[in-house]
């Protein structure tokens, strides 16, 4: 009985170390530390955070089914770009997941929960002319969302794939000539939140994201 629980503490140290490889990694991608086209090898990984390479590895793999490094194996590890393709792909990922999880959320919210929300997404609409404000806020919005789901498939989808979500959409704006069009759909849907409209809540956050 010891051993068996022995054996288990051992795995999910060993898991918990892979997961801080991976934020710790995947961070700075995002952050831009890495930058595209950057190499990464895994020995310099595990000497830099004091680890094996076992760990390192496992959070490379990781980090490739997001499509945030490419490995060549027995060579290097390589940070990916962000294409155009890439973006668009991201975006209507996010798109259908937003929809899902206004959806779900919308619903499932109490009304404190919803004018929390509703403060949110007016951060969205005052801002839309600052282009890293209006990231940020929009991942607010979408993690807010997600968070009140009530679904834990979800939030793990989410929680897995946020990195590259935020990295591959960070740089993505709403184009000039649609700003008006879209103030328009952020304010609808602030409104549709505070009703506790969830059917409109999931059309327009995939109108946000142009699915």
């Amino acid at each position: 009985m010891n051993s068996n629980n022995s054996m288990t503490s051992i795995r999910e140290s060993k898991q918990l170390l892979a997961e801080e490889v991976f934020q710790h990694i995947g961070a700075q991608i995002v952050e831009g530390v890495l930058e595209p086209g950057h190499r990464i090898r895994d020995v310099d990984v595990a000497e830099e955070l004091h680890v094996s390479r076992t760990p390192v590895r496992e959070a490379l793999q990781r980090l490739e089914r997001l499509g945030l490094v490419t490995m060549y194996p027995s060579r290097y590890t390589e940070v990916t770009a962000v294409t155009p393709e890439t973006v668009e792909q991201t975006l209507e990922f996010a798109g259908y997941q937003a929809g899902m999880a206004a959806r779900m959320g919308v619903a499932r919210m109490t009304q404190q929960e919803r004018e929390s929300l509703a403060a949110l997404v007016e951060e969205m609409y005052t801002g839309l002319d600052d282009d890293v404000h209006i990231s940020n806020t929009r991942w607010a919005v979408f993690s807010f969302l997600s968070e009140r789901t009530r679904n834990l498939q979800h939030q793990v989808l989410i929680n897995d794939a946020s990195l590259a979500l935020f990295r591959n959409l960070r740089g993505w704006i709403v184009p000039e000539g649609d700003r008006e069009r879209m103030l328009q759909i952020y304010r609808d849907f602030r409104v549709t939140v505070l009703r506790g409209d969830a059917d409109e809540a999931e059309r327009l956050a995939r109108q946000m994201h142009y699915v």
